[in-house]
């Protein structure tokens, strides 16, 4: 493993002087990113039975490979560990989900094909309806903590959100990793709501989103994913719409300053009720749903973890209950091509040559192997804007191609 960290570590190095950085740092810096991603996440799926001539050709494909291929297999990479994942929360959570007795009669007209996960289940004769008629498949009634203990059963790892060991006021609630996990492992998922950039105007607050909203993340590609709604989850699975947030506040002293009637001016957020998100049954227990809650390393800290898009495919409805985000305007625009300011393919399906509809979501993925700690994500913020008095920048050089 060692190994394997020096060869990239040193090729990464290399990427960062060429002088295309210079041109276009936004582009090279999402190059140098997806390139980490790939050997990470390669690496992980051989195992800990992989040797130093796996390691060789892992760097070597990574060398050779096109961006769009890197892509394709970081994709593949995190969705096996997401269909993993969604098997074992199965294996937890469904009656005798391995004979398969308590469950819907397959003559209920619905596709009858294998599936590895739940929400398939919820048009079944097991299922109770919502108060919107909508059928919620039932569960095991199990705890949010009990769930998650069973799972790091499992799987060798759960998450733990308690107060953070960063010494600055700002850093409240912090995100633990309670177990441990290989580099390269999905340690979380980022919840919420999902706006592309068609609908920036949508999402509250606008246009100073972030003024009471800690738990906002961009990925490359412009898409926002909102946590605030998501807050900590709950204990059922349900119908979820994203609709629980909180009025931002315009001056925490009570008062109301001239820049805050500007601000009210200015704030025109566009009503969405016509698009909104339909809802979706979605299993608020999900014990990896907290990657809102990673704090941004303190000085003389590094990160331990770094954010990874991940496309979601639709299809997998069997899957779909584990995945925490929706979309704002009932996913419309799932299929846009536009990456910031260059353009790329969607991921494809391995079984089509056809683009299938995706949920456009973000994970955190290991950069090293964690062990019982706090998980600590480098934030990346914009040094073209004013940053907080407890940012310390991991790399300054990152941070401006990532914003260039």
């Amino acid at each position: 493993m060692a190994f394997l960290f020096q060869k990239f570590q040193e090729a990464v190095k290399v990427l960062a002087k060429s002088p295309t950085f210079k041109r276009d740092g936004r582009h090279l810096q999402f190059e140098a990113d997806m390139n980490r991603l790939f050997l990470y996440t390669s690496y992980n799926r051989l195992g800990k039975n992989a040797d130093e001539a796996d390691a060789d050709e892992i760097i070597d494909m990574a060398s050779k490979a096109s961006l769009a291929e890197q892509q394709k297999q970081v994709q593949e990479n995190i969705h096996e560990q997401i269909s993993n994942f969604c098997t074992h929360m199965d294996d937890i959570l469904l009656p005798d989900s391995k004979t398969g007795s308590d469950r819907p009669d397959k003559s209920s007209g619905r596709n009858t094909a294998p599936r590895r996960s739940g929400l398939g289940l919820a048009v079944g004769g097991t299922a109770i309806s919502d108060h919107n008629g909508a059928s919620v498949v039932v569960t095991k009634p199990l705890k949010r903590f009990e769930l998650s203990q069973k799972l790091k059963d499992l799987t060798g790892y759960t998450l733990e959100v308690k107060p953070s060991q960063i010494q600055h006021e700002d850093a409240g609630q912090g995100l633990y990793l309670d177990g441990e996990a290989d580099v390269g492992a999905v340690i979380a998922i980022y919840p919420g709501v999902t706006y592309s950039p068609a609908y920036y105007r949508y999402i509250p607050g606008y246009p100073r989103v972030d003024l009471q909203n800690p738990y906002l993340i961009t990925r490359y590609d412009g898409t926002v994913i909102n946590a605030q709604p998501w807050g900590s989850g709950g204990e059922n699975r349900e119908m979820w719409y994203g609709s629980s947030i909180p009025e931002p506040k315009l001056n925490a002293e009570g008062g109301e300053t001239g820049s805050d009637r500007v601000w009210k001016l200015l704030n025109k957020p566009l009503d969405g009720a016509k698009f909104g998100s339909k809802g979706e049954v979605l299993e608020r227990r999900n014990p990896l749903a907290f990657a809102h809650f990673a704090n941004h390393p303190a000085k003389d800290m590094a990160p331990n973890v770094m954010v990874c898009p991940y496309d979601f495919p639709l299809t997998q409805k069997n899957m779909r209950a584990y995945i925490p985000n929706i979309s704002f305007g009932n996913g419309d625009e799932v299929k846009m091509k536009k990456l910031g300011s260059f353009w790329f393919k969607a991921w494809k399906s391995s079984s089509s040559a056809t683009d299938v509809p995706i949920l456009k979501t973000l994970v955190l993925v290991a950069t090293r192997e964690l062990s019982n700690e706090e998980i600590l994500l480098n934030y990346r913020l914009s040094n073209l804007k004013r940053r907080p008095s407890w940012y310390t920048p991991v790399d300054e050089e990152e941070d401006r191609r990532r914003w260039s």
